[in-house]
């Protein structure tokens, strides 16, 4: 799984001019499935997600959470998080998770979002979307098998 979360003042997703998911101050997450994940690693990633501590406290210090600041949760589906550039010039995807198994995987993080997170929105899976956002900071954390334990 691969998740990239950004710390925004709002966030929008439009599929065919219609805007279909919009939030305030809150993460916008592009969220990648790679084949072997499953629930249990949704669930890990979920709970580092939500425990990151990167909104400003009274003193200007990164020091609260997305439910500390009562934020917002904008969840966009995103394969090519999985692009494999090693070889060549055209990426290759072979370790992301095949269509079925990653829209899956995605419902069931956006049903475990919506039991903690008070506004959840969220893209249309494999579809063209058009995200746009103001990235505050900017601030961007990268969630992978690199970079979390």
């Amino acid at each position: 799984m691969r998740l990239v979360i950004q710390r925004v003042t709002h966030a929008s997703v439009t599929v065919d001019q219609e805007v279909i998911g919009k939030i305030e101050k809150g993460f916008l997450v592009l969220m990648g499935v790679g084949a072997s994940d499953d629930e249990a690693m949704a669930d890990k990633y979920l709970k580092k997600m939500l425990g990151l501590r990167i909104f400003e406290d009274e003193n200007g210090k990164t020091n609260l959470s997305l439910k500390d600041v009562g934020g917002e949760l904008l969840l966009v589906s995103q394969f090519t998080l999985y692009a494999d550039c090693r070889h060549g010039n055209r990426p290759g995807f072979t370790q992301a998770g095949a269509p079925d198994h990653a829209e899956k995987l995605y419902e069931y993080m956006l049903a475990r979002c919506r039991e903690t997170v008070p506004v959840v929105e969220h893209g249309k899976f494999g579809a063209d979307m058009k995200v746009e956002l103001c990235n505050d900071g900017p601030f961007t954390i990268i969630l992978d098998e690199n970079t979390f334990a």
